[in-house]
Parts: C-alpha cells; sequence; structure tokens
C-alpha cells in the first residue's frame, strides 16, 4: 500500500508542478509583452494603451537603428579627423625644417606632397554608409561657405 499511497503522491506533485509551470509561463508572457489583455474586448482602455505602448516601442526601436547609424557616421568623421591633425601636425614640422639652411628643400617638398596625398586618401576613405562629412561638394573656401548641412536622428516626438 506505501508505495501505491508515493505513486498518487507523486502523481499530485507532478500535477501540481505542471499546473503551476503553466500559470507561470502566461504569467511571464503577460509581464514580458506588458499586456494584460489581448483584443479590445478584453478592456478597450487597456487594449488602446498597450496598442500604444507597441506603437512607441517600435518606434523607439527605430530611433535606437537610426542613432546606431548616426553614430557611426560621427565616429567615422572623427577617426578622419584624427587622423588628419596628425599628417597636418607632421605637414608644419616639415615646413618648419624647410626653413632651416642646408636642408634639401625639395626632399620636404616631396614629403609634403606624400602628406597631402596621405590626407587625400583619408578624407576619401571617411565614408560610412555612403555619407562622407570630410569631403564636401564646397565649389569655395568652407570659411566662405554660407550652408553645410548633415542631420542625424536623435529622438522622436
Amino acid at each position: 500500500m506505501s508505495s501505491i499511497h508515493t505513486n498518487a503522491a507523486a502523481m499530485s506533485a507532478v500535477h501540481i508542478l505542471r499546473n503551476t509551470a503553466v500559470t507561470l509561463a502566461a504569467n511571464h508572457d503577460e509581464v514580458s509583452s506588458g499586456l494584460r489583455i489581448q483584443t479590445a474586448a478584453d478592456d478597450a482602455a487597456y487594449w488602446s494603451i498597450s496598442t500604444t505602448m507597441r506603437s512607441d516601442r517600435k518606434a523607439i526601436s527605430a530611433v535606437a537603428d537610426a542613432l546606431g547609424l548616426g553614430t557611426a557616421k560621427v565616429g567615422v568623421a572623427y577617426e578622419g579627423t584624427e587622423s588628419i591633425v596628425e599628417i597636418l601636425t607632421a605637414f608644419k614640422t616639415r615646413v618648419i625644417a624647410a626653413k632651416e639652411p642646408g636642408v634639401d628643400k625639395t626632399k620636404i617638398q616631396k614629403e609634403l606632397g606624400q602628406l597631402n596625398a596621405q590626407a587625400e586618401s583619408v578624407i576619401a576613405s571617411s565614408s560610412f554608409n555612403g555619407v562622407n562629412w570630410l569631403r564636401t561638394g564646397a565649389s569655395t573656401h568652407l570659411m566662405q561657405t554660407a550652408e553645410l548641412t548633415a542631420s542625424i536622428v536623435s529622438s522622436f516626438v
């Protein structure tokens, strides 16, 4: 009899555990989705709120993706700018060296040409997703250019 009683108790425990797992899964779904209702018939006000929340969550996700792209664009432009600053520092050093007497100015001019080509290469390669903020289409010096525009998604309303 003891064995039958133990098997019945074990079956009862398994049944209770299974029901608890099903209830826990349902509650987890409600909590993770933020939904207490599934259709407008359950409660129209809650359904309206949950629909808005789902829409907002998708919009926030899209903004997060756009922010990631914007971050990448800025990052590429920043790294390119940092490289250009290093090249200009080397350029400045060569120009100062050219003022010294007895220096081979043709050799320094050749080095300046190489640094210029290196800077042009950095500018050309500082592009992300077809956007290059270091290369402009301005026909005049940038100090004389009225407006250069670029935009990055930063939020949504």
